[in-house]
């Protein structure tokens, strides 16, 4: 099918990985990716992230880090800034994932001047949300959805600066996974959404990720609905030939 949004398969590799593990790694995403209609994005721990751009540079791999601050420079021990990562060869960074606001506290408000420093650096945030078990059960999923974009997401935001991942919180590392049908009621809820609330020339080309579970098995029917445009990979990132196998299921669709 023809689709005017390019796929964006993007590899979230969590807190795995040390040095060998990690060039290991992206030299066999970077070995599988000339060709690919598909965009591919690996995001590494920040101990890894200079390492794996240089074992891509020159391929058709793209790089991102994992989490920014909302400053360039300061008394923020063990923070990483944006400006940071695009000197690191990033260009893009996640923000918002769910760990993060479970783990570390992160309210809408910081993931979105979180997404205004990674604009400003350069950088093309990917802003997760996503819904828990409880919400999706007592009906809240799309209000919850609508909040937290509205909260998370900068004025600014554009096709060229920024990428939603929707991610439902209760597939995350479970082994459970949203249908097609599912995943597609939420992807086209935050369209519809973010176009009314953005307005269609800013919004209608935004990318929109799947970020539950993705992995060979269910790629190809995840990304055939409308308004899926990749997936956010966590687990299936870590294995090259698992994640490649998920981009071919992008590039037949395209």
């Amino acid at each position: 099918m023809a689709r005017d949004r390019r796929f964006l398969i993007a590899g979230n590799w969590k807190m795995n990985g040390l040095l060998k593990d990690g060039v290991d790694l992206a030299k066999a995403v970077a070995a599988g990716a000339d060709g690919r209609k598909a965009e591919l994005l690996v995001c590494p721990p920040a101990t890894l992230i200079k390492s794996v751009a240089d074992a891509v540079q020159g391929t058709a791999v793209a790089v991102g880090g994992q989490d920014s601050h909302y400053e360039n420079e300061g008394a923020y021990t063990g923070d990483v800034s944006p400006v940071m990562l695009k000197d690191l060869g990033c260009s893009y960074v996640i923000l918002g994932h769910s760990e993060r606001r479970a783990y570390h506290g992160e309210s809408d408000e910081e993931v979105k001047a979180k997404a205004e420093a990674a604009h400003a650096a350069g950088l093309v945030a990917i802003i997760c949300v996503g819904e828990t078990e409880q919400q999706r059960d007592a009906g809240e999923t799309l209000p919850v959805i609508s909040t937290q974009i509205y909260g998370s997401v900068p004025e600014g935001a554009t096709p060229q600066n920024t990428v939603i991942a929707y991610e439902p919180v209760w597939a995350i590392g479970t082994g459970r996974t949203a249908t097609p049908e599912q995943a597609q009621d939420v992807h086209d809820h935050i369209r519809t959404y973010g176009m009314a609330t953005y307005g269609p020339d800013n919004w209608e080309g935004v990318r929109i990720l799947y970020g539950g579970s993705m992995k060979p098995g269910n790629a190809a029917e995840l990304l055939s609905q409308p308004d899926v445009d990749g997936g956010l990979i966590g687990g299936a990132s870590l294995k090259a030939e698992d994640f490649l196998a998920i981009a071919d299921a992008a590039d037949a669709l395209m």
